[in-house]
């Protein structure tokens, strides 16, 4: 009797769209592909899992793959978390979702429709991505490494040599967008930021939640440039300077380099910490169908530039910085790794 090929399955649950992909037991993709789906949140938890188990279904189908075939799933979610598995209330969520124990609901689901218990394994999203583009960076070493994403926050993770990310005892672990930034440094004040701490955190220094203030504060200083009499308001000005520096325009270039050089901070502060063989930059200004080359590569020496000067002379030779590839993959395929992960003989 021939064995079935295990597949491992990930889902990545945003409060718009839901994301299906798989690995195999080797930890390869099952396809480059993506299968999406509205998560239709607003019709409540019991609807979004549902659409999670069709899709699972299609996705199966669309593979040549069968249910008997599902070792493991995983499910990547936005935090924050009350406890493993079990939501808080979030910002993008319905207030229905507030306490929804994703880890029974989707067991049970899955059971349900494979006639079997299938383990699940949940995770913050950011971590999940992590774990994706670790697998991809180190191949067969046992390298650690960090993930920061700038986009509207700062994502962060890091994982270790085993694959998996650190969560932390109360699941806050690797939030270090809200580390304080050395302000010295970078000459800039203490911006409020989103989570309420007033020191400085690094998030408003490396992301959009940051450049409105950022950009208002250069106008300042520089009151002819065309922003300075746009009608657009803020974030509509700041979401313009990414357009902008990739036409040259020297007030938006200055403000990404300034942002750069804030994240090679932190590149290094993190590498006291943990001491990364990798750290790989994510987010949209790494995404090639919205960033140049040119752009990416002067983004990437900025940071390294930065970073340099605080690293350990051994890190200096080591560390590796290096854009993430796999895009809106990620998540659904760190998901499917961890639930390959934990099904692994310990």
């Amino acid at each position: 009797m021939t064995t079935p090929v295990r597949v491992y399955i990930g889902t990545d649950f945003g409060a718009t769209t839901s994301k299906i992909a798989g690995v195999w037991a080797d930890g390869a993709p099952v396809s480059t592909s993506l299968l999406q789906r509205p998560s239709n949140s607003l019709a409540g938890p019991g609807a979004v899992v549902s659409g999670w188990i069709e899709a699972i279904s299609a996705y199966l189908d669309q593979s040549g793959l069968a249910w008997d075939q599902v070792q493991g799933v995983g499910v990547a979610i936005p935090g924050p978390r009350r406890s493993y598995g079990v939501l808080e209330r979030g910002s993008n969520l319905p207030a229905s979702f507030e306490g929804f124990d994703v880890q029974t609901a989707y067991s049970d689901a899955l059971a349900a429709r494979a006639g079997r218990p299938i383990p699940v394994a949940v995770g913050n999203d950011g971590n999940m991505g992590g774990v994706a583009e670790a697998h991809r960076v180190r191949g067969r070493s046992n390298a650690s490494v960090i993930l920061l994403a700038p986009g509207s926050g700062l994502g962060c993770a890091f994982i270790d040599g085993h694959g998996l990310p650190l969560d932390g005892d109360t699941l806050a672990g690797m939030e270090a967008g809200h580390m304080p930034a050395p302000l010295h440094l970078l000459g800039a004040p203490a911006y409020p930021c989103g989570c309420g701490r007033t020191w400085g955190c690094f998030e408003m220094y490396t992301a959009l939640a940051g450049l409105a203030y950022l950009l208002a504060d250069r106008l300042k200083e520089q009151p002819d440039h065309p922003l300075a009499s746009s009608p657009l308001g803020p974030k509509e000005r700041a979401l313009a300077l990414r357009g902008l520096a990739q036409q040259g325009d020297e007030l938006a270039v200055s403000l990404f380099d300034f942002q750069a050089r804030a994240l090679g901070l932190h590149v290094a502060n993190l590498a006291m910490a943990f001491d990364p063989e990798y750290v790989v930059i994510g987010g949209g200004l790494m995404d090639p169908e919205a960033t140049s080359a040119a752009f990416r590569e002067r983004y990437l020496r900025t940071v390294h530039e930065a970073a340099l000067p605080y690293l350990w002379p051994m890190q200096r030779e080591r560390l590796r910085i290096v854009p993430a590839a796999l895009g809106d993959l990620s998540q659904a395929i760190g998901a499917a790794l961890v639930a390959l992960y934990q099904d692994r003989p310990r």
